[in-house]
């Protein structure tokens, strides 16, 4: 048995319609992670999803009847995207489907992560939009699935006492020393903005899940640096759950 379910987000930003609808379509990389679109109603949407509705650069419907391996019975996202008078676009967001597992946990964690990639989003339409994007997404060991673990994340990058919106200065495996905006911060995830590139930390612990970092990097030599990226914040999560 299952239970439905139905997350809604409305936002404004300061992109035009088609830059709202290349994000998500074609740049997805940029602040979620790679989806691909079949572009025609029927098409494919990744992850065993149909593209049910079709209408650039205003409506996008992808539905999956059957979530085999994951704990839903029924998932659609469809995105609403309307220009506003004095520019930019409003966008209405609806995710739905059928929980089959522990709902109130299920749609608390769906709702939490909604409200940070929307907010990832919402960062790549107003600092990188268009630029290519080097994605990786980095998972943390066992060690890191135990509830309360996700505090050690802004510990070890220098965090405490950091406000979200504040500029910081934070060492990275990546690209070493560097200034950032803290552009997102609550107990179970944590944004980091530098000039070239997005680190979104994630406290999965909470839902039973290892802390996980998904990197968004815009640079031009971005591309040929993923895996050794991915490599170094690997070698950084594991060590800080050892």
């Amino acid at each position: 048995m299952g239970r439905e379910f139905e997350i809604v987000r409305e936002y404004e930003v300061d992109a035009t319609p088609q830059q709202v609808w290349d994000a998500v379509t074609t740049g997805s990389g940029g602040w979620m992670w790679p989806v691909e679109y079949e572009p025609r109603e029927g098409g494919a949407a990744g992850h065993g999803s149909v593209v049910t509705v079709w209408d650039p650069p205003h409506r996008l419907t992808a539905r999956r009847d059957s979530a085999e391996g994951l704990p839903q019975a029924l998932n659609q996202l469809d995105h609403l995207i309307e220009p506003r008078e004095d520019g930019g676009s409003w966008v209405r967001y609806v995710h739905s489907g059928i929980f089959t597992g522990d709902w109130d946990d299920q749609y608390d964690g769906a709702s939490r992560h909604t409200d940070f990639y929307l907010h990832t989003l919402r960062q790549y339409l107003e600092h990188f939009t268009g630029l290519p994007a080097a994605h990786s997404d980095i998972q943390g060991p066992e060690a890191s699935m135990r509830k309360g673990s996700f505090p050690a994340v802004g510990r070890a990058l220098g965090l405490d006492g950091a406000a979200e919106g504040g500029k910081v200065r934070v060492d990275l495996p990546d690209a070493g020393p560097a200034d950032a905006v803290l552009d997102f911060r609550t107990e179970h995830f944590i944004g980091l903005r530098t000039a070239d590139a997005m680190y979104r930390f994630f406290g999965r612990d909470a839902w039973g899940g290892p802390v996980g970092i998904a990197l968004h990097r815009f640079a031009p030599d971005a591309a040929a640096s993923r895996e050794r990226a991915r490599e170094r914040w690997q070698t950084w999560l594991n060590a800080l759950y050892a």
